[in-house]
């Protein structure tokens, strides 16, 4: 069993709390002892690696994420290690490769699965989970299941609610999954192929869930002008399944509604008084998704990242691509899809607020089929660190790091990792405090960050001297009660 102590370590270890200096010792794929180990003899003549200057942190968790498809097609996962991502959250937005069979389903499925017409073949989620074991990737996956891909498996016609019968099934496949270890299950009722779903239909879905730890995530119907009944929607639905409720990517879109935030935190902060309620955010004033016209509306700027009719106007703003062919954006957009843009529709002054809440985790929700993708997919968590933490004081790196690193393994349940302590997963990153910093940018947006020195995934380095290694140590992260079930 491979042994690796690194020495003079300045630990900020996920809780929150001040860093310390110490010395680890990596034992397998965990952390055997920290303390002062330099000079004991029972350590004599295993490899050391001296720290001195540099901060050991728990691996990063990226809380969303949908490289569903992506550990299977890129399972380097380079654009998360090179930020010091350990674990991937996958399935958000309603969006998962499983439980589903289909060669062309709809919008928004295709943004985890663009080009690839055999993505979804996994007749249940067990199926995704082996072929996830099967062909490990350099990082740990968190998968949950999908409302829209439940949906489009079990119904006919999503562009009404579901029927008694139909509700049925997808309580039966969700079930399936949380029993194949799905850590949760995600609505997108944002978009068409969920938006026709009522409440009634996802609190009736959401109550197979009963008993578990499983969570509930939601891309919440509006962020924009009805944000407010919105959020009222999500509480009362996760409070009568009587589930922890996670809301996606939180913001205020649109020019009309920047500053509401101080407000939808105030209301978010009322209903976690009385339930699990918390957010992931994203630190970036733009989003990205599919191309979808009412988002282009809320907009001051769209970009274009992905165009399967139109490949040669990736990375043009569609105000010059509908100038060039003489149309309206309307319909540049009509002919360009499907697709996928950014959308520049948020405040920086609501960015900060929401990064500064207490109950915020960090999510990349970056797109890794885009082929120009939003700079969030390389760059998310190094800019947090850097920019925010360090540049502007927005908040401590120890307060910077908790929220992507401990905050989050607590509300996901994943026990062992987000914490630097004795029998924790040796999910470990080495970076500089100094120097650590985004790179990736809306006109190079796959630059690599600075700053991350070596990144370690169960005791394996995936990252070491700034380089990637060829080491595939990933897992799957099952639910708790999966777990327990295996021991026993």
């Amino acid at each position: 069993m491979h042994q690796m102590i690194i020495r003079n370590a300045s630990i900020i270890d996920g809780s929150g709390k001040d860093r310390y200096r110490a010395d680890i010792l990596i034992v397998g794929d965990r952390i055997g002892a920290i303390g002062n180990l330099a000079d004991r003899s029972e350590y004599a003549g295993i490899e050391q690696r001296d720290a001195e200057g540099l901060v050991l942190c728990p691996g990063f968790i990226d809380a969303h994420s949908h490289d569903d498809n992506a550990l299977l097609r890129d399972p380097g996962m380079a654009p998360k290690v090179t930020q010091g991502v350990t674990t991937v959250v996958t399935g958000n937005c309603g969006i998962s490769l499983a439980p589903l069979v289909s060669k062309s389903p709809p919008s928004p499925l295709d943004l985890i699965a663009a080009d690839d017409p055999l993505a979804f073949r996994y007749e249940t989620f067990a199926d995704y989970m082996t072929a996830l074991e099967e062909k490990p990737a350099a990082v740990n996956t968190a998968p949950m299941v999908g409302h829209s891909t439940l949906r489009i498996a079990a119904m006919t016609d999503i562009d009404r609610p579901a029927t008694a019968g139909e509700i049925a099934e997808m309580r039966r496949l969700l079930r399936e999954a949380i029993e194949a270890g799905a850590v949760g299950f995600s609505t997108g009722l944002f978009y068409p192929s969920s938006r026709a779903a009522p409440a009634e239909e996802v609190v009736a879905v959401l109550q197979a869930l009963e008993g578990s730890q499983a969570v509930y995530t939601t891309h919440m119907r509006d962020e924009a002008d009805e944000i407010d009944a919105s959020l009222e929607e999500s509480f009362e639905t996760a409070r009568q399944a009587n589930v922890p409720l996670i809301i996606s990517h939180h913001k205020c879109m649109g020019k009309r509604n920047f500053g509401r935030t101080t407000e939808t935190l105030k209301r978010i902060e009322r209903a976690a008084q009385e339930q699990d309620v918390s957010f992931d955010v994203y630190p970036y004033e733009a989003g990205s998704t599919v191309l979808l016209q009412d988002l282009a509306d809320k907009s001051y700027r769209v970009r274009l990242t992905r165009s399967k009719p139109h490949p040669e106007m990736v990375g043009r703003e569609l105000a010059d691509v509908a100038a060039e062919w003489g149309v309206t954006e309307h319909e540049a957009m009509q002919r360009l899809s499907p697709g996928g843009a950014v959308y520049y529709m948020m405040d920086q002054a609501d960015v900060d607020r929401v990064l500064k809440h207490d109950l915020a985790m960090i999510g990349s929700d970056g797109m890794p089929h885009d082929h120009f993708p939003h700079p969030r997919l390389w760059g998310t968590f190094p800019r947090v660190l850097g920019h925010y933490a360090r540049d502007r004081g927005l908040f401590s790196l120890e307060m910077a790091i908790h929220r992507m690193t401990g905050l989050t393994a607590r509300k996901f349940h994943l026990e062992g990792r987000g914490t630097i302590s004795e029998g924790a997963f040796a999910d470990l990153v080495l970076l500089d405090p100094e120097k650590i910093i985004d790179r990736a940018t809306f006109d190079d947006p796959t630059a690599p960050a600075d700053g991350i020195q070596a990144v370690f995934v169960n005791g394996e380095a995936v990252l070491d001297k700034g380089a990637l290694t060829a080491a595939r140590p990933g897992r799957v992260l099952r639910h708790a009660e999966v777990r327990e079930s295996a021991v026993l």
